[in-house]
């Protein structure tokens, strides 16, 4: 299914700059609320990843993946850790450097890298049996995915 483009913003992060000390593991490690921004009509569901692009032994490092949040024009931020989160009409937390909760950038001391978050907007919701993890949930997920945009920002 072909996909358009997504426009979103994180609370207090830009495209191409700064992570937030508050949403890393050297601050309050707490997941950023999300202001979407060209919602389809047709979205049903929203998923959101964050992978490290340059974790020097493994590609697109996931430190986060939750999918089957309720479409909506935010998702707030602070979302607590759990394989179900209730609060947010039952979405689903994977497995990632996070385990089943968000885990914000943590690079070694002295070191940058980068990271991305990509926020999916989908047809349906998505029933992923275990592992759950980034590649299993976006095979899964391929054909009802209708919308997705990521922003990129540094850290350390």
């Amino acid at each position: 299914m072909a996909t358009d483009i997504l426009l979103f913003e994180c609370t207090g992060m830009k495209n191409g700059e700064k992570f937030p000390v508050a949403n890393t593991g050297r601050g309050q490690d707490t997941s950023p609320a999300f202001l979407i921004k060209n919602l389809s009509p047709r979205a049903k569901t929203l998923a959101v990843t964050l992978e490290d692009t340059k974790h020097p032994l493994f590609k697109n490092f996931t430190h986060w993946l939750i999918w089957n949040i309720p479409a909506s024009e935010k998702i707030d931020g602070k979302i607590p850790g759990g394989k179900m989160v209730p609060g947010l009409g039952n979405a689903r937390q994977g497995i990632g450097y996070g385990m089943y909760r968000y885990a914000g950038p943590k690079p070694p001391k002295g070191r940058q890298h980068s990271y991305r978050f990509t926020v999916y907007a989908l047809d349906r919701e998505i029933d992923l049996r275990f592992p759950h993890t980034k590649s299993h949930f976006l095979r899964k997920a391929k054909e009802n995915i209708i919308q997705q945009g990521s922003i990129v920002c540094e850290f350390e």
